[in-house]
């Protein structure tokens, strides 16, 4: 019966597989959001052992020869981890001067209550205060003074710092903007500031932590010199979820569970008649 562990390990992988797809399926109308994937691990014996315990007969093979598994049969899986594929998502005309896309790997940098954090979601608004904010309320950045120093990249995490607060956007009431490629803020009075707009050496470090925002805790991971990311206004950036995509997979990965069940219950079934068996001698 101990074997029964095996399939057992996969059936739980493609149940993982399952809610990362189901997940990703849901936020496909999503703005911004960018789809996870999973990694799949398998342990075999033979590998563990190393390649000297590996028995391959050196002779004429028999059928016999055929049943040496080497340890196959304890090919357990497991979910290795899972990561965020930052492709690229359409973006999509919506005429509405407060809403902003990304091009590139770039992300708007906002303040929350829990520090600064990191979103492609660019469906702003303006609030009572007169500060440019987020759907739900987080407020926009300007870059630091010391753009692209060390110290510029310190002070932006810590969210009770005065320099933050003073790089908080405002949008005097009444006022129509233009934004240019570059985050550049312009009225009919003249620049109104620049979005704070930044890219990272290494983009998988980001975490996700829910509503479109991502965490980045490596100040010297965040790249603020030389940006490529251009600011498109009057557009929003869709999600990079192919619906069809997913739901094949999702199908897939059904079947792959149903399969793994079907195995389950042939061991659970000549593990019971085995036990009548040999019970009755």
């Amino acid at each position: 019966m101990k074997n029964i562990w095996v399939p057992l390990s996969g059936q739980i992988a493609q149940q993982r597989k399952v809610e990362i797809i189901a997940n990703n399926i849901a936020n496909a109308n999503t703005a911004g959001f960018k789809k996870d994937r999973l990694v799949f691990k398998e342990h075999l014996t033979a590998l563990t052992k190393g390649s000297d315990n590996i028995d391959l007969p050196n002779k004429e093979w028999s059928p016999d020869d055929f049943y040496r598994t080497q340890g196959a049969e304890n090919a357990y899986v497991k979910v290795d981890g899972s990561y965020t594929d930052f492709e690229q998502g359409d973006l999509k005309p919506t005429n509405n001067p407060l809403d902003m896309a990304l091009f590139g790997k770039g992300f708007f940098e906002v303040l929350t209550p829990n520090g600064v954090r990191f979103t492609r979601k660019g469906n702003f608004a303006v609030s009572k205060d007169g500060e440019l904010v987020t759907d739900r309320g987080f407020k926009l950045l300007s870059p630091p003074k010391a753009e692209g120093s060390q110290g510029g990249d310190q002070a932006a995490q810590i969210a009770d710092s005065s320099d933050i607060e003073k790089r908080i956007i405002k949008i005097p009431a009444g006022t129509r903007i233009s934004v240019s490629k570059e985050g550049e803020i312009f009225s009919s009075q003249g620049s109104l500031g620049k979005i704070s707009v930044v890219e990272f050496n290494d983009i998988h470090a980001l975490k996700k932590q829910g509503n479109a925002l991502f965490i980045n805790n490596h100040p010297k991971n965040v790249k603020r010199e030389n940006v490529a990311t251009t600011v498109n206004q009057g557009f929003m950036e869709g999600s990079n979820v192919n619906a069809i995509q997913e739901m094949s997979e999702l199908i897939k990965a059904h079947r792959h569970f149903e399969n793994i069940q079907k195995a389950i219950n042939t061991y659970d079934s000549i593990s019971g008649k085995a036990a009548n068996d040999i019970a009755r001698f």
